[in-house]
């Protein structure tokens, strides 16, 4: 006897979660907003962090804020030009990460949220 086991693919767009840092919650707290406002992210959580790592030749120990933004992959490009364009650092941070599951809500969401 064969069980023949049906699946429904559930299209959802290709979907990463990008994550940069900033000396300040205000700063972070602006580009969310714009990021959010310009429909490139979905949310943005903001998380106080402390970072040690290499800068000129010292080691730093700096208080900041870590920025976890998800969206759409295509945008990516998009994103990384509005984190250079408003943010202090000379090199920021910009890591993409790729959402590879979630909550068939959440994505959904986040789907809406962005198209």
């Amino acid at each position: 006897m064969y069980i023949f086991v049906c699946w429904i693919i559930y299209i959802m767009p290709d979907f990463s979660m990008i994550i940069t840092t900033f000396p300040r919650k205000k700063d972070a707290e602006r580009i969310a907003k714009e990021l959010v406002k310009r429909r490139l992210a979905a949310c943005v959580q903001i998380i106080p962090a402390n970072s040690v790592y290499r800068w000129n030749g010292s080691i730093k120990n700096d208080r900041e804020v870590i920025c976890m933004i998800k969206g759409r992959r295509k945008d990516f490009e998009r994103v990384e030009c509005a984190i250079k364009e408003l943010h202090s650092y000379e090199v920021p941070e910009i890591i993409s990460v790729r959402m590879d599951g979630g909550s068939r809500d959440y994505m959904a969401w986040l789907a809406d949220s962005t198209g």
